[in-house]
């Protein structure tokens, strides 16, 4: 069921790079990778240093310890907000299960999810899981640095941030049995701004270029996927593309991977600025807001190879 073409994505190196540019050179030259790779294909791979593999080594060792307790415990992780809370025992999607975290790069707020998941709680876990937290956050707001500069936007970055939510979401696929799908998770596309995704060797991600062909991505070890959501398309008045992608559990082992969500702030509206609109540029969306587009979005329900929020405030077929 999965593809049978396997695709190495655009590289670009952010090890040396800080959200200073103290090497413009370096910094140019990445910026222009990473916004041709988001232009193109939605997502690019990205090697960034500052997550250290021994880090990265105790994040998926925490989440197994994590994944392993008892399923009335992982069920004490709940959101008043659709797909933030635990996900799991789905019948038509049985190997996926995860869990949700706000504002993770708080240590406070890991701390609240912690003493949910460890009533005598787990300073190691938490210390982990925030220091990783931080680190993503920092490579999301470089990533959206270049894509600001690299659309002549750069008087809008800050108040974008400002507006801006995070979510972190830690995922299990567990190996499909014989008499099972290996389907882990269907073909979508991100609601988010921005997602950067990690995994823990194992591959499954597949992504559908353009031209509608689906593409297995072998992602190094040690680096991230950086993908562009729907919201970014809407930011961008289409120049970005949101890829529908999905995970294909062909592995032996069990697949962990984690997901740092960048969402727009509910109350807040959503639209491209108007540098972006022109003739060669109609107005692709109408001004939205992310939360009352999510009451949409879960009502309608989701569906398989369906843009949202393109249904939801599209302009043009």
């Amino acid at each position: 069921m999965g593809s049978e073409t396997t695709f190495q994505l655009p590289m670009v190196n952010f090890s040396k790079l800080n959200i200073h540019k103290s090497d413009h050179l370096i910094w140019d030259s990445a910026k222009t990778i990473a916004l041709q790779a988001l232009q193109e294909y939605g997502c690019f791979e990205a090697s960034f240093d500052k997550i250290s593999p021994d880090l990265q080594k105790s994040v998926f060792h925490e989440l197994e310890q994590l994944f392993d307790l008892p399923l009335e415990t992982k069920q004490k992780n709940t959101s008043d907000r659709d797909f933030h809370g635990y996900i799991g025992q789905i019948p038509f999607m049985p190997l996926y299960e995860s869990m949700g975290i706000d504002a993770p790069y708080v240590l406070e707020k890991v701390d609240n999810f912690t003493s949910l998941m460890w009533s005598q709680g787990n300073p190691k876990f938490s210390k982990t899981i925030q220091t990783y937290s931080k680190k993503l956050w920092e490579l999301d707001e470089m990533v959206k640095t270049m894509v600001f500069e690299g659309l002549n936007l750069e008087k809008y970055l800050e108040d974008h941030l400002e507006a801006t939510n995070y979510h972190l979401k830690v995922m299990k696929y567990r190996v499909a049995d014989p008499s099972e799908s290996n389907m882990g998770l269907d073909s979508h596309a991100d609601t988010s701004i921005l997602t950067i995704l990690h995994q823990n060797g194992i591959q499954g991600l597949e992504i559908r270029t353009k031209d509608g062909d689906w593409i297995t991505v072998n992602v190094s070890p040690n680096s991230f996927v950086v993908m562009a959501g729907e919201s970014f398309n809407v930011l961008s008045n289409g120049r970005l593309h949101a890829p529908f992608h999905r995970v294909v559990m062909n592995a032996s082992k069990t697949r962990l991977s984690v997901g740092l969500f960048s969402l727009p702030k509910i109350g807040t509206t959503v639209k491209p600025p108007k540098e972006m609109v022109d003739e060669e540029h109609p107005l692709l969306f109408k001004p939205f807001d992310y939360g009352e587009f999510m009451e949409y979005f879960c009502m309608s329900g989701v569906k398989k190879d369906t843009y949202g929020l393109k249904n939801y405030c599209g302009l043009l077929n």
